[in-house]
């Protein structure tokens, strides 16, 4: 179905304030921009600032739907036959290259520090995301496999390596150019990837 004038419009000023506020957040600090400014540098209004975004950190979880797209799309260049270590070594390389080269440091440092503020829906610990979904059936296919112990709690340990995700991100933010986060992410999951097959391996129970 042909869309309308007034549809593709509508879809215009919304990226137009899109884009406008993520270079803004970019160049100032989340904290520093108003809505009033994103509304003005954009060439729109508040109402229609307000009928595509709930609020400036909308915008932010806007952009999250396209982590989560790029995900989703990732994961198939992983073949399915690779073991679980391999499989999160991957992901987690193709997703610290992502967010390094696509989303920056300065716009991390923004979500990040809007991350600390309390919210029942919660970007971080929505667990509906893709990524824990992608990360849910890796485990899943590793105690299928035999990788894995049976009586391993999926959801915990797709929580942990989550976790893991945020912190090397967290450090690349706070230690500033000297962190290699490629480098230290590889090393770090590589190191936590081999504790949990030692504690989770069918073979430890022998």
């Amino acid at each position: 179905m042909k869309k309308g004038s007034r549809q593709l419009q509508a879809e215009q000023t919304k990226q137009r304030i899109f884009e406008t506020a993520l270079k803004l957040f970019e160049k100032k600090g989340f904290d520093q921009v108003t809505v009033d400014e994103i509304v003005q540098k954009s060439n729109s209004s508040k109402g229609a600032f307000y009928n595509h975004f709930d609020s400036k950190y909308g915008i932010f979880l806007e952009k999250f739907t396209e982590i989560d797209t790029f995900y989703e799309e990732f994961i198939q260049t992983i073949p399915e036959e690779v073991a679980l270590k391999e499989k999160i070594l991957k992901l987690f390389q193709g997703q610290m290259q992502y967010l390094e080269h696509e989303m920056g440091k300065d716009l991390m440092r923004s979500v990040y520090t809007n991350g600390l503020i309390e919210s029942e829906n919660h970007y971080f610990t929505n667990t509906d995301r893709s990524v824990y979904k992608i990360l849910n059936d890796f485990i899943n296919v590793a105690v299928e496999r035999g990788e894995l112990m049976p009586e391993v709690n999926i959801e915990q340990l797709s929580m942990m390596i989550a976790r893991c995700m945020r912190g090397n991100l967290y450090d690349w933010i706070a230690f500033g150019k000297g962190f290699d986060l490629q480098e230290e992410s590889k090393q770090f999951i590589d190191l936590f990837m081999e504790g949990i097959l030692k504690k989770y391996s069918p073979e430890a129970y022998d």
